[in-house]
């Protein structure tokens, strides 16, 4: 008597393996400028040391990826934003 997989009770949620598609959140969302005077914004791309998270984390696309990074040197050198910090966020 074969099971069908209604009847088949899991010990842990079935989904754990799997993974939500990365998405560019420049394109989803049209944003086509981005302002290296927002460090709100630029806080979700650089972990607490205060380095830049790449894209594979992000999931941000080469040509914004690119812009991120040049807003938030920007910022850098503006002192909006650390060079190198502890426990940034």
């Amino acid at each position: 008597m074969a099971a069908s997989r209604e009847d088949v009770k899991f010990l842990s949620n079935p989904k754990i393996g799997l993974r939500r598609k990365k998405y560019c959140r420049f394109r989803k969302f049209g944003i086509k400028h981005i302002d290296y005077k927002d460090a709100d914004f630029l806080l979700q791309f650089i972990n607490e040391q205060g380095k830049l998270l790449p894209r594979r984390i992000t999931g941000n696309s080469l040509k914004y990826q690119r812009r991120v990074s040049t807003a938030v040197k920007r910022a850098r050198n503006l002192a909006i934003l650390p060079f190198v910090a502890d426990l940034m966020k």
